[in-house]
């Protein structure tokens, strides 16, 4: 089961600071996970420069230019922002039995662990 999904609030906790240009400390909405590629797409974080060629939509716009959008970002340099303290953390799993019209079932439910230290 995945630690991250798509819509988590996470923090970045590793790379360059925002004193020197980085996104270290900075937290955003996971917009897209990929799985296979052990990444993610944070909302705001990791922006970069796309040079896209000139054309013309069917109306005659003009398309390209210089575009910026997000990265993406390997999930082990983000953590998972607890809702209540607004601080990253760990994330465990406990499984409980939900009754849905009759039928009993054992579920794995997410929560935020409570730790000692900041991440």
């Amino acid at each position: 089961m995945a630690n991250i999904k798509k819509g988590d609030l996470v923090q970045v906790i590793s790379g360059r600071s925002q004193a020197r240009g980085g996104d270290r400390g900075k937290q955003g909405k996971v917009i897209e996970v990929q799985v296979e590629k052990n990444r993610v797409i944070v909302e705001g974080i990791n922006f970069v420069t796309k040079h896209v060629r000139v054309g013309q939509t069917q109306r005659g716009t003009k398309t390209g230019g210089i575009e910026t959008h997000e990265a993406p970002i390997h999930v082990s340099n983000v953590a998972i922002v607890d809702p209540e303290t607004k601080k990253p953390t760990r994330v465990g799993f406990r499984t409980e039995e939900v009754t849905k019209d009759g039928v009993t079932k054992t579920v794995r439910i997410r929560y935020a662990k409570k730790s000692g230290k900041d991440l």
